[in-house]
């Protein structure tokens, strides 16, 4: 039987290798994110494979996200697979420093977007007893480091609402687990510097990181496991990387 999966965050980096990635796999497509035009480029490259339909929202608007979810069509309407993307960071700052809208946008996508969705989706796969809901985390919710503060806070909470998922889902027979990236080349740093690409493109100099399609290639393993097993918490770094402040930049 074919599987849906539904991914935040579609439109660039790690959703969209992922939505890629789960198109080879036969999987159809549930595409979420806030550029329309970027969903429609993507929703036509893939419709060649499987079946896709694309929602635009900001997974901040509350009232938006339930209303946009409960609008798929019946053949989109049982959601096999829950791909909690959405991200993002803003700024670099010491706390003392920190930027209080940064804040709100971090903990309001990071933390009550990932919420929002999921509050969403759960109930009919509890209903159903099915379903396997994937957290994207980050090392950043594993380790602190300088000016991360803010930014770290949020993916700790991943952690902690990944780990609350799975007791709470158990029961219901769901499969709930995080992937936990390092260090990977995406637009997500020219966006926590606001554009600064010349300050972007220096973390990742000097060394070789992460793409979006290593991380996409790894959930659609994930989701390729028989049942009975649950990829339940998965860090992945590049080589060079030992931890959130040691790389190996030659």
């Amino acid at each position: 039987m074919i599987q849906t999966a539904l991914i935040t965050g579609a439109t660039s980096g790690i959703g969209r290798a992922t939505a890629y990635a789960l198109a080879r796999a036969n999987i159809n497509l549930i595409l979420c994110g806030r550029r329309e035009e970027e969903l429609k480029k993507l929703k036509i490259e893939l419709d060649k494979r499987v079946k896709v339909t694309t929602l635009t929202f900001d997974v901040r608007d509350k009232a938006e996200v339930f209303k946009q979810i409960e609008s798929l069509p019946e053949e989109f309407s049982k959601i096999d697979i829950l791909i909690n993307n959405a991200g993002n960071a803003h700024g670099l700052d010491p706390i003392q420093k920190g930027d209080i809208d940064d804040w709100d946008a971090m903990m309001d996508i990071n933390v009550k977007g990932l919420l929002y969705v999921s509050k969403a989706i759960i109930p009919q796969m509890v209903e159903r007893k099915a379903g396997h809901i994937i957290n994207i985390g980050s090392t950043a919710g594993k380790e602190v480091y300088p000016g991360g503060n803010v930014y770290c806070a949020s993916k700790y909470a991943v952690d902690a609402i990944n780990q609350g998922m799975r007791i709470d889902l158990n029961q219901a027979g769901i499969r709930v687990g995080a992937i936990n990236p390092g260090l990977t080349q995406t637009g997500f740093s020219e966006v926590r510097f606001k554009g600064d690409k010349e300050r972007a493109d220096n973390v990742y100099r000097g060394f070789q990181p992460l793409l979006p399609e290593d991380i996409a290639d790894i959930i659609a393993f994930v989701v390729s496991r028989p049942y009975h097993v649950n990829i339940a918490d998965l860090t992945v770094m590049p080589t060079a990387q030992a931890s959130s402040t040691i790389v190996n930049r030659n």
